[in-house]
């Protein structure tokens, strides 16, 4: 059989293991040190932001940052309905409630009509929420401006998930500092990766430091252990952070190659669609940049031949070749079946039609001609 193309693998560089060798010779092995500074200050000068904390999850960012707002049990939290659990777990670590916003269908995240129409109605009813959580998709960003226009409208605080958007823009302002918190995530497929690792960002420098002291153990300072808050595990490594080091230098190279890989799907798709098909991609709007972390398409059997997102999967999977669908939204997962939605219809429309494609920065031009292949069978 042949070997496995990923949907999005670790691309590792030379400097990493530089960084990494640099932690075993100082002994700098735990939590903390010089390399955790130096990629934090790394991630400061790309986000273009004051304050930044590395951590362990792009997960524990958002409970962090949650905290901080002083979200708590009975609170409500508006999230985005169509992403990836992990932007809305951390809601129900604080017992809170979350409520899920559709998307729009231009960027594929937060819908800010449903968002207003949301945020009137808990006006109305005295029950603001506490925060509000948009989405960058796939490295798509969500439309920050009216967001955030809406949400200072009723002085609701936006945590803006950038977790799958670093290298992504709004005329140059880059995602992860709009909001009032923005969080990032170096998982395993993530454009850049520590291993596991995330980041939370803010202007606000008591509040970073405040996020610091929680992540980890919150202990007092005192000679002897001491402990007056509940805290967590939560801090990078040094030596996760030494990746991360490596990893943020060839961060542009990175982008370039997945930017790319879209070009190459794009070329492939539109000759497909001159002979009759119609495969639909997620499109940048103006003045937008995605770092096209995953190159998704949208097949509606109505207008494809009858031909199915599924279809393309098995055929894909028949050839060791790995694709996926796209989120299943949130407002459909069995374990938030008890929450209050806002709902357009887009995102169930994108989960039933979507998959996401091969799409890592390190494709060699060989795998790419696999990949037609097995989907020339299909299309012929």
């Amino acid at each position: 059989m042949n070997s496995k193309i990923w949907l999005s693998p670790p691309h590792i560089g030379l400097n990493e293991l530089k960084y990494v060798n640099e932690a075993f010779a100082t002994n700098w092995i735990a939590p903390l040190g010089p390399h955790v500074n130096e990629f934090e200050n790394g991630l400061q000068k790309l986000t273009k932001s004051s304050h930044v904390a590395a951590l362990s999850s792009g997960t524990s960012a958002i409970h962090l940052a949650l905290i901080l707002l002083g979200v708590k049990a009975g609170d409500t939290v508006f999230c985005q309905s169509f992403t990836f659990s992990a932007s809305a777990n951390p809601i129900l670590y604080q017992g809170a409630i979350p409520v899920f916003i559709d998307s729009e269908i231009d960027t594929w995240n937060m819908d800010p009509i449903l968002l207003k129409v949301a945020l009137e109605e808990a006006k109305h009813n005295n029950k603001l929420p506490k925060a509000i959580i948009p989405v960058h998709l796939y490295g798509m960003p969500a439309k920050m401006n009216q967001i955030l226009w809406i949400a200072n409208e009723y002085g609701v605080p936006v945590i803006e998930d950038a977790a799958e958007a670093l290298g992504s823009n709004i005329a140059y302002k880059p995602c992860g500092s709009f909001g009032f918190f923005g969080v990032l995530s170096f998982n395993g497929n993530k454009i850049i990766t520590t291993s596991g690792g995330g980041a939370l960002i803010s202007e606000n420098a008591e509040l970073i430091e405040r996020a610091r002291f929680l992540a980890t153990q919150a202990r007092d300072l005192a000679p002897h252990y001491q402990h007056s808050h509940i805290g967590y595990n939560y801090r990078m490594s040094n030596v996760l952070a030494g990746i991360g080091r490596g990893q943020l230098e060839l961060l542009s190279d990175r982008v370039t190659a997945r930017r790319n890989n879209f070009v190459k799907y794009m070329k492939y798709f539109t000759k497909q669609n001159k002979a009759g098909f119609h495969i639909q991609f997620q499109e940048e709007p103006k003045s937008y940049y995605s770092n096209r972390w995953l190159t998704c398409i949208l097949v509606d059997p109505l207008y494809n031949n009858g031909l199915t997102r599924d279809d393309i999967r098995l055929t894909l999977e028949s050839e060791n070749i790995e694709s996926r669908p796209l989120w299943k939204p949130m407002h459909q997962q069995p374990v938030f079946s008890f929450t209050k939605n806002y709902l357009n219809g887009v995102s169930d429309k994108l989960f039933e039609h979507g998959l996401c494609l091969p799409s890592g920065s390190n494709l060699t031009e060989n795998e790419f001609e696999r990949i037609f292949k097995c989907l020339d069978i299909l299309f012929k």
